[in-house]
């Protein structure tokens, strides 16, 4: 493991973000793990968190001009991020998110921050659906930019599920946006890792839940 997923890691289980048990997802699936960024709850956690983001985006290579936080969670993760990017590799780029509903009085508009330009990486928690990301895009080609690349916390590396038939699909929402908009997406962790990790007894990883992941990822992994 990098230096940035470990921080990633004991930061997630520090905060309780990442837990061990059994969980019943949206889908209907029963998981042996959540992940809930929404427990990064404080400044430290915060800080912590962006530069695990910054340090995975540097490492990945990819080239891009800008940040983009789709609301609500990406806000301040875009904001972290582009703050420890400066602060870690001396990178001072622009960043924006966008409002959920247009703002009709001011400067208007549903963007906030630097218009939209260039090449331009979305920063989001996880993909699940993949609803946000392609809003995103939408967002970004409509305001005549290009979507370089998306950076998530979590990759689950599971497949999908048709809502209408419960149909379990062949790849996963990664994978999913990754073949539509031919653009890379850059993880702190994946299922992989953690996977890994559990089985080497990391920190203070729940070892006994090795066989459930390792069954959950038979089953559903893509």
């Amino acid at each position: 493991m990098q230096p940035y997923q470990i921080a990633f890691l004991e930061l997630a289980l520090a905060k309780n973000a990442l837990r061990f048990g059994e969980f019943t997802l949206k889908s209907g699936r029963v998981s042996p793990y959540f992940f809930n960024a929404g427990a990064f709850d404080d400044g430290a956690s915060l800080a912590v968190l962006g530069r695990c983001y910054a340090d995975a985006i540097a490492a990945s290579g990819q080239s891009f001009d800008m940040l983009f936080g789709p609301a609500y969670k990406g806000i301040p993760l875009v904001a972290a991020t582009a703050a420890a990017l400066q602060e870690r590799h001396g990178r001072n780029l622009p960043f924006a998110f966008n409002r959920k509903e247009a703002k009709t009085h001011g400067e208007g508009g549903m963007i906030v921050g630097r218009a939209l330009a260039g090449r331009v990486l979305i920063v989001d928690d996880v993909i699940t659906a993949g609803t946000a990301i392609r809003e995103s895009i939408e967002i970004i080609r409509a305001a005549g930019a290009t979507p370089a690349a998306v950076a998530l916390a979590l990759d689950r590396q599971e497949r999908g599920r048709n809502p209408a038939t419960g149909e379990t699909l062949t790849e996963s929402a990664v994978q999913e946006v990754a073949r539509l908009y031919a653009i890379p997406c850059i993880s702190i962790l994946t299922l992989a890792t953690l996977i890994d990790a559990v089985r080497e007894g990391a920190g203070s990883l729940p070892r006994e839940f090795l066989p459930a992941m390792e069954a959950y990822r038979d089953r559903y992994g893509a």
